[in-house]
């Protein structure tokens, strides 16, 4: 369960945005979760409860989810196309094998909403 982690680490970054601009409360905390990051988003929001109690800055902050699509780039004619029922495997315009996924995977915070008290 790496969820754990990833939130460990998410409350530490957000923790050292807080701090930088002089916040002593977040109430609301952005993510954009890749569909082939391998995370699973039920576990990351049981893990962000229990790490973001424990927590001053990050007590009681809503934590808003977006899931970032997957997408490809065919190396032979250089389309991208989202990936759709989860085909990775061949280009939808050239039908050539050699696709890689060039998003999708990512973990990005993207938003913090921060007050000052």
């Amino acid at each position: 369960m790496h969820e754990y982690s990833i939130v460990a680490a998410l409350i530490e970054q957000c923790e050292s945005i807080a701090e930088q601009n002089n916040a002593t409360k977040i109430d609301e905390i952005t993510l954009s979760v890749g569909e082939r990051s391998g995370v699973e988003i039920e576990l990351l929001k049981r893990a962000f409860e229990a790490f973001a109690e424990e927590s001053t800055i990050c007590s009681g902050a809503k934590l808003i989810i977006e899931r970032q699509e997957v997408l490809l780039e065919c190396k032979k004619c250089g389309k991208q196309t989202n990936a759709q029922n989860l085909k990775y495997s061949q280009c939808t315009h050239c039908q050539s094998d050699e696709v890689e996924i060039i998003k999708g995977r990512d973990i990005v915070l993207m938003r913090l909403n921060m007050l000052e008290c």
